[in-house]
């Protein structure tokens, strides 16, 4: 038989969650909720416990310690190891003058080499064009150099410098006497037209040791010098083309075995000679031997 009236305790139970249930999981949904949860407050515990270890020095002390001690251990490995240095391209002088100038003790563990730093202070020395360091197996740290290439003895105001092809300094002269027999520029801003003094050079080979130098005239044009010759004063523009001129008069007419001073190329229109004192008087004796001889006859 049916029962009409139920009991308190037979209710049923309503499956719809509670208000409070549903908003926990209607904000458990929410995107900024989560990251919150699940990475703001383990972070901001984590960034708690690191401020507080950190807050005491002898903590800071003793990771700085370890950190340094694990460093240590591992520079210190063989294979980490410079025992010496190898040099390539440079001459045994600018050797010597990089070593001195580098200064280091061997053996050094290679962190403790800044490469680039090294690679500047050996560019620094005038006789190093290009320098490339590296550090090779079997701990060797080799330094391959481009060497400036002598070309020219510049005579300075502060004394005689080898400068190469460029007009860079190289070296003073004293400290190459072996390279006394290069052809020789003089004069304010001479190497800073080393170019154009180089191509001179060439032209006047056939004039072998009888071309003393070139004198640079003003920063702007050369001078040519000839041991018991005239002085071939060239022009600003085209010195090259002025020098073979007067070379070809010289093969033609033996130009610069006369009594010339100067040979005077600066106006591109015609050459200019300037006579000796002795070949002037000479000509003026000449001259006034023949007017004597036009008024006789």
């Amino acid at each position: 038989m049916r029962q009409i009236i139920r009991r308190r305790g037979d209710v049923p139970r309503d499956p719809a969650p509670s208000r409070w249930s549903y908003r926990a999981q209607r904000l458990w949904l929410t995107p900024l909720f989560r990251s919150v949860l699940r990475v703001g407050i383990p972070s901001f515990l984590i960034a708690g416990a690191v401020g507080l270890y950190a807050s005491d020095p002898t903590n800071i002390q003793q990771l700085q310690d370890s950190v340094a001690e694990i460093r240590r251990s591992v520079e210190d490995r063989p294979e980490f190891r410079v025992n010496l240095m190898a040099i390539e391209g440079a001459t045994p002088v600018l050797a010597e003058e990089i070593r001195a100038t580098l200064a280091l003790d061997f053996p050094t563990s290679s962190f403790d080499l800044d490469l680039p730093r090294l690679r500047e202070r050996v560019e620094e020395i005038r006789a190093v064009e290009t320098a490339e360091l590296r550090i090779r197996s079997g701990g060797e740290l080799a330094i391959i150099v481009t060497e400036r290439r002598p070309a020219l003895v510049w005579q300075a105001r502060e004394g005689l410098w080898v400068v190469d092809a460029g007009g860079e300094r190289v070296a003073p002269l004293l400290a190459r006497p072996q390279l006394v027999d290069l052809p020789v520029i003089s004069g304010d801003g001479a190497n800073e037209a080393a170019a154009e003094a180089m191509a001179l050079f060439a032209v006047a080979r056939p004039l072998g040791d009888r071309l003393r130098g070139l004198v640079r005239m003003g920063e702007r044009r050369w001078d040519v010098v000839l041991d018991g010759g005239p002085r071939i004063q060239l022009p600003a523009d085209q010195p090259v083309r002025a020098l073979e001129e007067v070379l070809a008069l010289h093969d033609a007419q033996e130009l610069l075995d006369r009594d010339v001073a100067r040979v005077d190329m600066r106006d591109g229109t015609r050459t200019v000679l300037q006579l000796t004192p002795q070949a002037m008087a000479e000509l003026r004796r000449m001259r006034a031997t023949d007017i004597t001889g036009e008024r006789n006859g």
